[in-house]
């Protein structure tokens, strides 16, 4: 019973510790890291609810019973792993040959797992019981455990290798994924040459407990500031809410400036351009993908969620920038001053992350943008038009990739 002690332990103190993690709605629904961390939490609790029953079953000498929760601890360990490698490239958010690398890792141990587990219904290649009901591991269950060994020795040796490379909150981050790398590492490597010891769910406690003491703090206090600037904008708007002008200039639904400001903006531009006043600004046209879609499927009040999360998309990547909304599902953001000098990083930065909500199946929205050309452009519909036209490539860009 020690075994399965140990992991019962592990559950209670898992549950209490991400306690949070497993009910906030913020996990679920807010931020694609804070999403794969509950996931990789909720698998976790997963493989602990395995390990205990495993224990038990395994005393008790009930073989078949052992044998069907032996696979879904394997199957549960997978999934850890799986997420663990998710919440490491979201959370980073590197762009780098060993994000890339781990991505791929990151789908390919599964399926291994998923693999090896299918071929030892029909041949014991990861493990078996004996005539006494003895458990016995098989070969590919010491691959599985060693291919779990280089991924968290790879994490931990490139994440301390990087370290000097980071500055402020995000050399704690590092140092402190890392380390978990580092202990899972250990753990494993012990787990293999003791198996009938529960050292996998003591490694799995240890992690979990130091990304949420070093790590998970540090995103909910992101989270914070996030908040209060959220409520010092709202605080700001409502006091503008009584002048007759706002409200006709102000998107009711996403908060952003309207189609009427977007009027005003395009005339002030065709005077300055007129008048030789301006000499470099920039348009980027956005158009949400799937939105009529959502609204015949899910009806309008899904339709209104997608805007106002494409809105706010647009509006975090842009934010030097003032944001029109011009149609049901059209933006467009008028760059100027440091979002205009840092125009090319913005709209890759916003195109990658587009593409990674595509494979997600979150908000996606095309996007395409154009330059002021001086003594070539006499109004500002000229660059409007090819920002316009761009977008509807990289529209037709997105819907070959879906």
């Amino acid at each position: 019973m020690t075994y399965a002690s140990t992991a019962v332990l592990a559950l209670l103190v898992h549950l209490i510790i991400h306690f949070d993690a497993i009910r906030n709605d913020h996990y679920r629904n807010e931020t694609a890291p804070g999403k794969a961390y509950r996931a990789l939490v909720c698998t976790v609790m997963l493989f602990y609810v395995s390990d205990a029953l495993w224990g038990v079953l395994y005393d008790a000498r009930l073989v078949p019973a052992v044998y069907a929760d032996t696979v879904l601890y394997f199957a549960a360990m997978a999934a850890s792993l799986f997420f663990w490698g998710r919440f490491v490239i979201l959370f980073l958010h590197e762009k780098s040959r060993f994000m890339r690398f781990l991505s791929a890792v990151s789908y390919l141990a599964p399926a291994f797992f998923g693999l090896a587990l299918v071929v030892n219904f029909f041949l014991p290649v990861m493990f078996w019981f004996d005539g006494d009901g003895v458990y016995r591991a098989g070969f590919l269950r010491y691959a599985a455990l060693l291919v779990q060994v280089l991924m968290f020795i790879a994490v931990s040796a490139y994440l301390f290798v990087t370290l000097h490379r980071t500055e402020g909150r995000g050399k704690s981050r590092h140092a402190a994924i890392g380390i978990v790398g580092a202990v899972m590492a250990a753990m494993v490597v012990l787990q293999a040459f003791f198996p009938m010891q529960p050292l996998y769910a003591v490694a799995c406690l240890l992690g979990t407990c130091i990304l949420h003491t070093f790590v998970i703090s540090d995103m909910k206090e992101d989270r914070r500031v996030e908040l209060e600037e959220l409520f010092r904008i709202q605080d700001e708007q409502e006091r503008e809410l009584g002048s007759a002008k706002h409200l006709a200039y102000t998107d009711s639904l996403t908060g952003v400036k309207s189609s009427h400001a977007y009027v005003e903006r395009e005339k002030e531009v065709d005077r300055s351009i007129a008048d030789d006043r301006i000499r470099e600004f920039g348009v980027v046209v956005f158009d949400i993908n799937n939105l009529k879609i959502t609204n015949d499927t899910q009806g309008h009040d899904a339709g209104d969620l997608l805007i106002r999360n494409a809105c706010r998309m647009i509006c975090r990547q842009f934010k030097h920038s003032p944001v029109f909304r011009i149609g049901g599902d059209e933006f467009v953001a008028f760059l100027e001053g440091e979002d205009y000098r840092n125009r090319k990083a913005l709209l890759a930065d916003f195109e990658d992350k587009v593409e990674s909500n595509l494979r997600l199946g979150e908000v996606t929205v095309a996007s395409g943008m154009a330059v002021f050309r001086h003594g070539h452009d006499n109004s500002f519909r000229r660059v409007f038009e090819r920002a316009d036209q761009r977008m509807y490539d990289r529209k037709g860009l997105l819907k070959s990739m879906e």
